[in-house]
């Protein structure tokens, strides 16, 4: 076995910005591992994208990565690799390159070594940014013709917020996104908001940590853990608080423990998310193969980009399609 380990830092424009309660951002800046086998004269390949809410930097993601150059040379495996990194991003984007060179390897493909059920087409949520109720609205006028909207949401005004995106949008349904930015102060007119919108769905609205009152309030809605959950190890802390959890490979450290991770959280009841970061398609193309397990999938990364990588996913419209093996897996 001989492999070798290389580690790239990539950079995609996006389509405008990408605002939400934390900032605004022009451009995606992703890691990317690959894993080549040069005795097989086979690759694999994992795309990351480092978070600054969880103390990671482009610089320190690639790092982490590199650092496992060694190891990999020695073998690897992804069991291995949860023992060895903490969960996310850069464990992420060597387990996807680790699972990508393997299933090139031994030619069957990554649903099966993990499983899984042969992925499907679904349909992916469409991103809103935060902004004003006027450019919301546009925003949401604009995307109505999509059948399921993510809303961005930030704080103060975020009544007026959905319902500016509910008169743009009035067919459509509703995901709305908190990013944290809600207060106990402030929790239940928003969540009026929400319900008189007919939003289907809250995701994170109070900071993680600091959710415990979401085990003592009634909700017509449901409410979805994301910031407050990486991997299995934090399922306990929401009970109560939760109904649904957002599964992003990037927090679960690779789709290895994702798929662990969404076992575990159906057979507690809870319902699931499969959600991204803003990546590129080689991000999306993994978590793809969980997206028929679960009851919303938010993987429209790629669409919010002014350029994907090629070869990239197929969309239509709002529906996403399985990767092709020249792209991963």
């Amino acid at each position: 076995m001989t492999r070798r380990l290389t580690v790239a830092v990539e950079r995609f424009p996006i389509a405008g910005a990408f605002t939400i309660s934390r900032g605004s951002r022009t451009e995606a800046a992703v890691v990317v591992a690959r894993v080549v086998d040069e005795t097989l004269h086979a690759a694999g390949q994992g795309e990351c994208v480092p978070y600054a809410r969880y103390g990671e930097s482009v610089e320190s993601v690639a790092a982490l990565i590199e650092a496992q150059g060694e190891a990999v040379a020695a073998g690897l495996t992804r069991t291995e690799l949860i023992a060895r990194l903490p969960a996310g991003a850069a464990r992420n984007a060597l387990d996807c390159a680790l699972l990508d060179l393997e299933a090139k390897t031994i030619g069957r493909p990554a649903w099966e070594i993990l499983g899984l059920s042969p992925p499907q087409a679904a349909i992916t949520a469409y991103t809103l940014s935060l902004g004003t109720p006027e450019s919301m609205e546009a925003a949401a006028r604009a995307a109505s013709a999509r059948p399921l909207l993510k809303v961005k949401l930030g704080g103060a005004g975020d009544p007026e917020r959905i319902a500016a995106v509910r008169r743009g949008a009035p067919e459509s349904r509703l995901i709305v996104d908190a990013n944290e930015a809600w207060s106990p102060e402030t929790l239940a007119a928003n969540l009026a908001a929400c319900a008189a919108a007919g939003v289907g769905l809250i995701e994170q609205p109070l900071r993680a940590g600091e959710d415990a009152l979401l085990a003592e309030i009634e909700r017509s809605i449901p409410i979805c853990a994301d910031e407050s959950l990486h991997d299995r190890a934090g399922l306990d802390a929401l009970s109560g608080r939760y109904d649904a959890i957002n599964i992003k490979l990037d927090k679960t450290g690779g789709l290895t423990e994702a798929v662990m991770l969404a076992h575990e959280a159906r057979a507690r009841g809870l319902s699931l998310m499969i959600g991204c970061m803003v990546g590129t398609s080689l991000a999306m193309a993994p978590a793809m193969l969980l997206a028929h397990h679960a009851d919303y999938i938010d993987l429209d990364g790629p669409l919010l980009l002014a350029r994907d990588r090629e070869p990239a996913l197929h969309f239509e419209g709002s529906t996403i399609h399985p990767p092709e093996p020249a792209l991963w897996g």
